[in-house]
């Protein structure tokens, strides 16, 4: 191959990427074979979940979809997992795909009002304090009784409709209002680099709040997470048995929860407490106020037509209608024709934020197949089964936060809930401590995992989201501006566990 043809190779591999990342996944992928023959399956994988996680924390550099699936391919032809395995962990989380699929693009449709409520708020609640804790309490209350994904991809919705009403307007573009028709005054339209910084700031600390919240709230009901549905099911537990099993638990780490929220924006650590800038507020003023000026009956009947369908969305979320991705279809269906969208391409675009992290989840899922075939997480169950009762739940708590943090906390929850009762079934344990260790395992597999977005399908949703780049929300932004709420989540739940259990 001639120098040119391989210059033109190198620079088509993983496209703009920097130099030193597309050496260090070649170095991966010959490394990996190599591990394999010295060391066996196990060690190699582990080496991948290692690999793969390292294309995570550097999503802003490259999308993880390509080099993460070039990892997940090879942990296939290393025979580490069967393509089967991989088809039945999509198979086992199909409904995740599916909300993925058609709620995010339902929420697509309903921007416009999520983006005049939001901005009412935004505008009237000028203390940064009640504003994150609303954010935060908010979130809780809707993934506590809707979904954690559904209630993420309404505040990246938001958040991309604040960004570019400032971006555009700031840049020069014209905002015209009902009586006239010019550009805005220079000082408004012409934004400082620190003007921006600080907004970037500001919306990255509502996000984190907001994204927490979905963790805080998402733990303590039925259908909060994917994996609470699973534990109930195995457990027996109907909606308001789950809730009190939790209660003693969860509703503790709630309040301990919201007073870091406040505490974070009283003390400006870990990248929290930005407040807005004015020149910021002044232009969604301007927004606002232009948007209802140039109001027309057409533009109030879709809010209307939106606002009806949020009404049938939370309805058919709360009562549990139908499977969620299919509420979001209907979403979809609604929204489109009440509001006169009938072109194929402008219905396309909707698609565009969800599927590159729907198939970015499928990859997750072989990585999942890997740690599933390889047995890696059964000497962590193994030791803890063999622990005395009385340690148990602690223990299943931090194991479960532990692995849920590096892997998936479906994935964990599965493993868990189902050694725990063939344990029951073969007279192991009894069903007040399987009781015990179910709700160890929930409480374990929500609450420590906010450690890293690995663990929380809501923050990866948001940091390969098309808002994390804007706003410079990178993995390592994330895991620090976490930090402070896991080490509050994982003691508090942990004193709780121990005292409850």
């Amino acid at each position: 191959m001639s120098d040119s043809s391989l210059n033109a190779f190198w620079s088509n591999f993983l496209g703009e990427s920097p130099d030193w990342y597309k050496q260090t996944i070649i170095a991966f992928i010959v490394i990996n074979p190599l591990l394999l023959m010295v060391a066996g399956p196990v060690v190699t994988g582990w080496a991948l979940i290692a690999e793969f996680i390292f294309t995570l924390a550097l999503a802003l550099r490259c999308y993880p979809l390509q080099p993460g699936g070039l990892l997940a391919i090879e942990g296939i032809l290393l025979g580490l997992a069967d393509p089967h395995s991989v088809f039945h962990e999509a198979e086992a989380n199909f409904e995740v795909i599916l909300l993925l699929m058609f709620m995010v693009a339902g929420i697509y449709f309903m921007k416009d009002l999520l983006l005049f409520v939001f901005t009412k708020i935004l505008l009237n609640v000028r203390s940064k304090k009640l504003l994150a804790f609303l954010f935060s309490i908010v979130s809780a209350v809707l993934s506590a009784f809707l979904d954690a994904l559904t209630v993420t991809a309404v505040l990246i919705s938001v958040g991309v409709g604040f960004f570019a009403v400032f971006h555009r307007v700031a840049s020069g573009m014209e905002v015209t209002d009902k009586s006239h028709d010019h550009t805005r005054d220079s000082s408004v339209r012409e934004e400082s680099q620190q003007d921006l910084e600080a907004f970037r700031a500001f919306l990255r600390s509502l996000l984190m709040h907001g994204a927490v919240g979905t963790a805080l709230g998402g733990v303590c009901t039925l259908v909060g997470e994917p994996q609470n549905l699973l534990i109930a099911t195995v457990a027996g537990w109907d909606f308001q048995t789950f809730f009190l099993n939790m209660a003693p638990i969860t509703m503790p780490v709630l309040v301990c929860g919201l007073i870091t929220c406040v505490l974070l924006e009283m003390t400006g650590w870990f990248g929290y407490g930005a407040l807005m800038p004015e020149n910021v507020r002044q232009v969604l003023t301007h927004f606002d106020e232009g948007q209802q000026a140039a109001a027309t009956a057409r533009s109030r009947a879709k809010l209307k037509v939106q606002a009806a369908t949020a009404v049938i969305l939370v309805f058919a979320l709360a009562f549990h209608l139908a499977a969620v991705g299919l509420i979001g279809l209907l979403v979809i269906v609604l929204l489109t024709a009440f509001n006169g969208i009938t072109d194929e391409h402008e219905i396309g675009h909707a698609f565009q934020e969800a599927l590159p992290f729907t198939a970015l989840l499928v990859v997750f899922f072989a990585i999942v197949a890997v740690i599933h075939e390889q047995h890696l997480f059964t000497p962590v169950i193994e030791s803890v089964l063999a622990m005395s009762s009385e340690v148990r739940p602690a223990m299943f708590f931090l194991a479960n936060g532990i692995l849920s943090a590096i892997s998936d906390n479906v994935f964990v929850a599965t493993v868990y809930i189902s050694e725990i009762d063939a344990a029951l079934k073969a007279g192991e344990i009894d069903r007040a401590e399987f009781d015990r260790l179910a709700i160890a395992i929930n409480t374990g597999t929500n609450l420590p995992s906010v450690a890293t977005p690995n663990g929380q399908a809501a923050f990866l949703f948001l940091l390969t989201s098309a808002l994390a780049p804007l706003i410079r929300l990178s993995y390592g932004t994330m895991v620090l501006m976490a930090l402070p709420y896991t080490i509050v989540l994982t003691t508090v739940g942990l004193i709780f566990v121990v005292i409850t259990l």
